[in-house]
């Protein structure tokens, strides 16, 4: 039923996003341009101040009733995804690394099940759908794009969770714009989350928070490296 719960608020975020960007479009079209300053008091006030013709205004007024509806059933299950997450130590601990919030953390807890399921990162990355399709033929191997198998939320929050990572660690910045002109940014960004979801797993299997997983290393918990670099 969490599952559901997580689902419900993504979608009506995706609902929310889709009807901003096509007030955005309204307010473009007359001049007016404010980015995200367009939902703050100032900004709302202009776009609603707009002089348009008779269907425009009624497409700009019925797209801000519906946002005006989403905004706090998306913050009521905000509410409740952030007790539940509360009551979960896991999901705590996760929470823990750079870029990771609640909704990241708990789906992941929740898809991943136990990690005592998986004996590697790699495996993990394949359950995912984050690892790259493979087209063989003799001695040639091709490796195609992601197999996007697995659960598309966890996925899909996985990359976008990347990126803040990106924004906000410089050794996860360099790492990307590195991977970025040798292969592109689309690729940077599924191998940035991928990345991340092998992190996970291992703060998660060894019982390690952020700061102690960077402690001992980038290869703790491997066969061979129990105990990470000394």
């Amino acid at each position: 039923d969490l599952r559901q719960l997580l689902w419900h608020r993504h979608r009506l975020v995706q609902m929310r996003t889709r009807v901003m960007n096509q007030l955005h479009v309204v307010a473009l079209n007359e001049g007016l341009r404010r980015k995200k300053g367009l939902w703050q008091p100032a900004g709302r006030s202009e776009l609603e101040s707009l002089v348009l013709a008779p269907w425009a205004s009624r497409r700009r007024q019925d797209l801000v009733d519906v946002l005006d509806q989403l905004t706090p059933k998306i913050q009521e299950l905000t509410r409740a995804l952030e007790a539940v997450v509360e009551k979960r130590p896991v999901t705590r601990r996760l929470m823990t690394h750079p870029g990771v919030g609640p909704l990241t953390a708990l789906a992941y807890e929740l898809v991943i099940g136990t990690p005592e399921r998986f004996h590697c990162g790699k495996q993990i990355a394949s359950y995912v759908g984050l690892v790259p399709t493979e087209e063989s033929s003799g001695d040639r191997r091709r490796l195609g794009h992601i197999s996007k198998q697995g659960n598309v939320l966890l996925r899909f929050l996985l990359v976008e969770a990347a990126q803040v990572t990106m924004r906000s660690h410089p050794g996860w910045r360099s790492t990307f714009f590195h991977l970025a002109m040798r292969r592109g940014r689309k690729i940077a960004k599924v191998a940035m989350a991928r990345k991340l979801a092998v992190h996970l797993y291992w703060m998660w299997r060894q019982g390690l928070d952020y700061s102690q997983l960077q402690k001992l290393g980038s290869h703790a918990g491997e066969p061979g490296n129990r105990h990470g670099v000394q």
